[in-house]
């Protein structure tokens, strides 16, 4: 068995996902590059400090992710956190502006075959990930699972006729995603309470990433520090929470 911890980051290949990698690899941990695409993972993994390793996943591929478990399973005995990275904000259309995401996730407009295409890897993905994982989590002496969320999923703010620019920004594709991936992290904290493994959402502010045509403010180092916090909680951390690096965020 693998004497380091070891730490499975889906969608690692770029942006925020690699970079939580590298910064758990700082932290000692061996870490998976999750990527749907192997050779862009393996390029990902050649730039961790560290002891950096891709595996071919795709959350939406069920053979994908029992290939991944397998394969964690026999070439390392061991998984100590799954951090749900993968993500999308729209379904085949690159280089969208942010405008024309908002635009087209409107309720009243949204493709129902974008909308489902969202919610294939932003919820269901992350709930067939973690279910695989599971067998090897419960055998880690400190299990720990971060489900990467966002701001624009707190259902309090959207809903706050204060809060004028959530609720522009808030539609049934990217924004009710992340909401059902909250109700789905504190649906897997509940049930795994008892068995020591914590499991949080984590919102890393608005990024420079590829997801919205790199339009973000924050760096990729910036959004890591949540996810890598919370990654590496201690006994007495928290679980079923949603909080980005100010503190508890709204449900």
């Amino acid at each position: 068995m693998q004497n380091n911890p070891v730490a499975l980051i889906t969608g690692a290949n770029q942006g925020i996902g690699l970079q939580i990698a590298k910064s758990l690899a700082a932290h000692g941990f061996t870490v998976l590059v999750g990527s749907r695409n192997f050779e862009s993972g393996e390029k990902a993994a050649k730039t961790i400090e560290g002891d950096g390793r891709a595996i071919q996943l795709d959350v939406t591929n069920q053979a994908s992710i029992d290939s991944a478990a397998d394969r964690v399973r026999n070439e390392l005995g061991r998984l100590d956190v799954l951090v749900n990275n993968a993500g999308i904000a729209h379904a085949g259309r690159p280089q969208q502006s942010l405008a024309e995401i908002v635009k087209t996730g409107r309720a009243s407009v949204a493709s129902l075959d974008e909308v489902r295409a969202v919610f294939e890897t932003n919820v269901f993905g992350v709930i067939a990930v973690t279910q695989a994982m599971l067998p090897l989590l419960r055998e880690a002496p400190a299990g720990r699972i971060v489900n990467v969320s966002s701001g624009r999923a707190s259902l309090t703010l959207a809903s706050d006729p204060g809060e004028s620019r959530r609720r522009e920004m808030f539609g049934v594709t990217y924004s009710a995603s992340k909401a059902a991936l909250n109700a789905v992290t504190v649906a897997f904290a509940l049930d795994l309470e008892s068995s020591g493994i914590k499991v949080n959402a984590a919102a890393p502010g608005f990024t420079v990433t590829a997801m919205n045509n790199f339009e973000g403010r924050r760096t990729a180092e910036e959004a890591a520090r949540e996810p890598v916090r919370l990654a590496l909680l201690g006994p007495d951390g928290p679980t079923g929470t949603f909080s980005d690096e100010n503190g508890p965020i709204p449900w």
